[in-house]
């Protein structure tokens, strides 16, 4: 009676998700030696949470393994080079040393990569920027205005003044 009231309790499901306390968890492994009935309940409701995890499950993008697999090929070769040019610089004199050394870079995508952050930032100065693009039209046209206006009252001026 009492084991069926724990396992109700849904302290087997925090466990599963990984979400439940470092108490929560001594308390499920000492039922679980304890009592087979919650052992086996507890084996049931990780197999539905895999079946359920397994059904929900996204498949990646086609390609996606080989542009991995790619590219931690190059991330390989390129260590492996990285040793050999070490190797080599402390082999050779210190003329050839002084010369410059290039690393030529090659990409297949022309796209600059940033940190999600930075994304953020891009964004607020292009906005500002337009913001600011949008004053600057703004007071430019204003000015136009004004210096008409003052050349239109200049000309009155002198209109009603009489010359002497």
């Amino acid at each position: 009676m009492k084991i069926k009231e724990i396992i109700e309790s849904g302290i087997m499901e925090t466990y599963v998700m990984g979400i439940a306390t470092e108490q929560e968890i001594e308390q499920v492994l000492t039922l679980r030696k304890e009592f087979p009935e919650f052992e086996q309940e507890l084996n049931k409701l990780e197999y539905d949470m895999e079946v359920l995890a397994h059904g929900m499950a996204v498949p990646p993008p086609p390609g996606v393994l080989e542009k991995i697999e790619h590219e931690v090929h190059e991330i390989q070769l390129s260590a492996q080079k990285l040793e050999k040019f070490s190797e080599q610089e402390h082999t050779t004199n210190h003329e050839s040393a002084k010369k410059d050394r290039y690393i030529e870079v090659e990409s297949e995508s022309s796209h600059m990569r940033i940190h999600k952050a930075w994304r953020w930032v891009f964004a607020a100065v292009f906005v500002l920027g337009k913001i600011f693009l949008g004053f600057a039209i703004y007071f430019y046209l204003a000015n136009k205005q004004a210096q008409e206006q003052i050349l239109e009252l200049k000309t009155e001026i002198k209109r009603s003044v009489p010359l002497r």
